[in-house]
């Protein structure tokens, strides 16, 4: 039995101390793109549906807005990443510029930074010498502990990259039926199957957020569909209406 928690444990720190992969790593920015593909573009089929236009139309409409908010998403994740990148970079250089010519100012900060914390005496002393002796270990502590900056260690292009194939593989869900109805006719409630599969689709992509989020599967998944109804129920409506008073 002993040998078996030996084992438990190694392998359960082996799993810990294992690096994610690249999909782990990026899943928050596969969520959020996810979400945002698949409830824009059902909203651009529902208002169109709403609207009463010829299944050709939304094909074109659906795919003309995923393929531009798509590109337009990931490029704002992609600038929005290396602006945030930047801005650390551009303070963590005025932190080594302090530390060189202001060193008994910034020495205090730290003095002052961790008496907060509830060391005192001789051992807040050799505290700040341990932190102050190296100038790269200085700035890393200013960086956390001063101006509360984490270095974000995702790459731009990745969060980028992440963001757009989410927004499009989701996203085609709602489009899917219209194009297998356009080379082969269903003769069924298109629309209606749309919703059966977005509604799946927003599910899987809203417990894929319960990981991300850390709350239960069951209300991710249904705050998700929740939203996503909400938004393809108005832009049926807005879609309905404007049809009416345009064709009057």
């Amino acid at each position: 039995m002993a040998i078996e928690e030996g084992n438990f444990s190694k392998g359960h720190l082996k799993q810990e101390n294992a690096a994610p992969s690249h999909f782990e790593k990026y899943l928050a920015e596969f969520v959020y793109g996810g979400i945002d593909g698949c409830v824009t573009t059902f909203a651009v089929v529902a208002g169109s549906v709403g609207a009463g236009l010829d299944s050709a139309i939304i094909i074109i409409l659906g795919f003309a807005n995923l393929l531009a908010d798509g590109f337009s998403m990931s490029i704002g994740a992609y600038l929005s990443s290396k602006s945030e990148r930047a801005n650390y970079h551009k303070h963590r250089n005025r932190e080594y510029w302090e530390i060189k010519y202001m060193p008994e100012d910034e020495r205090e900060e730290i003095r002052t930074i961790y008496k907060d914390k509830g060391f005192e005496g001789e051992l807040l002393e050799r505290v700040v010498d341990t932190i102050t002796s190296d100038r790269d270990r200085w700035v890393d502590v200013m960086m956390k502990e001063e101006l509360e900056m984490i270095k974000d260690k995702k790459s731009p292009f990745f969060i980028g990259f992440f963001t757009y194939i989410s927004f499009i593989s989701v996203g085609l869900i709602p489009l899917m039926v219209y194009v297998w109805d356009y080379f082969d006719p269903i003769n069924q409630d298109i629309f209606l199957i749309t919703s059966i599969l977005t509604g799946a689709g927003f599910i899987l992509i809203g417990i894929l957020k319960t990981y991300v989020n850390e709350t239960k599967m069951w209300k991710g998944a249904l705050e998700t569909l929740f939203l996503g109804a909400v938004a393809a129920i108005v832009a049926y409506y807005v879609g309905d209406i404007l049809e009416q008073l345009l064709s009057r």
